[in-house]
């Protein structure tokens, strides 16, 4: 029986197809098996609107997670809630939560923030992607 990996894809909403695609070649990939546990914005998290409580309902979904998943494009080091995300992975827990940085299809520029704090670089290819969480996952 293949192992569940928790994930949680952290993305920006404004480039919100890489996190489609993302998602389809992980659910087309034969033989892998994930739980989504981001926060996609055709399902936002609700809350009564303060950063405050937004960061502890994302601090509750990570927690659940084996293995964090950023886009490693230019604009994540611009994201306020990337790096927030990135700051509750490697914080926010006794051990901190792999993260695996996916580089742009066909990008040279990769985001200084998440290469500096990425377990692993990886390209954007459905096996190094799959291997990489293999690696990285206590599932």
């Amino acid at each position: 029986m293949a192992n569940t990996h928790n994930l949680f894809i952290s993305h920006s909403w404004t480039y919100g197809d890489a996190y489609d695609k993302l998602c389809n070649l992980l659910d087309n990939r034969v033989y892998f098996y994930y739980r989504n546990y981001s926060v996609p914005k055709n399902d936002p998290i609700h809350t009564n609107g303060t950063d405050k409580q937004l960061q502890e309902a994302i601090t509750n979904k990570i927690r659940l997670c084996h293995v964090i998943l950023i886009m490693a494009g230019k604009y994540s080091t611009y994201s306020k809630w990337i790096n927030k995300e990135i700051v509750i992975a490697n914080e926010a827990f006794i051990s901190p939560k792999p993260i695996i940085g996916i580089m742009p299809w066909g990008s040279q520029q990769v985001s200084s923030v998440v290469r500096t704090h990425s377990t692993e670089l990886v390209g954007w290819n459905t096996e190094s992607i799959v291997a990489a969480i293999r690696r990285n996952s206590k599932a």
